[in-house]
């Protein structure tokens, strides 16, 4: 499996997100009614807007992103390394200007690699990106591209082998190969608690480069290749 695919021309990617604004009092009104419109679908009965807010940080048109973190594969002494690169802040456009001006340096054909990346990861990149009036790069530009064409890999993606009804989250594929990952002291849905409340920005940041090197290692057993020991996986600045 993916036995052709070259490492060094991979990107490993997780993003961080969170609501735009710190509590559902704090959203502008005409705001809080497309909100309540956008979610009255996925809400329970006795749900009100309000109580369902904490997850805005999800949907791309009220949340914003916080933390891209970013790996590249490098090969030297016959063995893989990973070199992790975050760009992370409470400035979405900043962060997204970085990210752009990073890809800008890198080739066209450069694929990037995210678990379930084509349905979020990819696409809320893409609608911040627009939001904040920067040019999508070329790298995730898929309009008028076959689909061999477009340069995305997904893990949980590739895991489904075209089982559309199946969700498999990175902690559980990484359980079932083997991946040793360090415990994790939050989750995906306390990144809001986490930033808001605890105003811990480097936490997040920690466990969204975490996501990345799990992820690459996952990629990696998909190839049928030994995972990168922990020695030979550092951060960049």
């Amino acid at each position: 499996m993916l036995k052709t695919l070259d490492l060094s021309q991979v990107i490993v990617l997780d993003i961080e997100t969170v609501p735009q604004y710190s509590c559902y009092d704090d959203v502008p009104p005409y705001l809080q009614e497309l909100w309540e419109h956008k979610t009255y679908f996925q809400r329970k009965p006795d749900q009100g807007a309000d109580e369902f807010y904490e997850r805005a940080g999800i949907f791309a048109e009220f949340g914003k992103i916080i933390c891209i973190s970013l790996g590249i594969f490098s090969y030297q002494n016959k063995s893989y390394s990973l070199r992790i690169k975050s760009i992370a802040g409470h400035d979405e456009r900043e962060i997204l200007q970085q990210f752009s001006n990073l890809m800008d340096k890198q080739i066209p054909t450069l694929k990037f690699c995210a678990h379930n990346g084509k349905e979020f990861d990819y696409p809320y990149l893409c609608r911040r990106l627009i939001v904040n009036g920067i040019e999508i790069p070329i790298q995730l530009q898929i309009s008028g591209k076959k689909p061999w064409e477009i340069n995305h890999l997904d893990t949980m993606e590739l895991w489904k082998f075209g089982d559309y009804k199946n969700f498999t989250s990175l902690n559980l594929l990484a359980a079932i190969l083997n991946i040793p990952t360090p415990k994790d002291d939050i989750d995906g849905g306390q990144v809001r608690q986490v930033y808001y409340e605890e105003q811990n920005l480097d936490r997040i940041v920690t466990y969204c480069q975490k996501d990345v090197v799990t992820t690459a290692q996952v990629l990696l057993k998909f190839k049928g290749m030994e995972i990168i020991p922990v020695e030979n996986i550092t951060i960049v600045s």
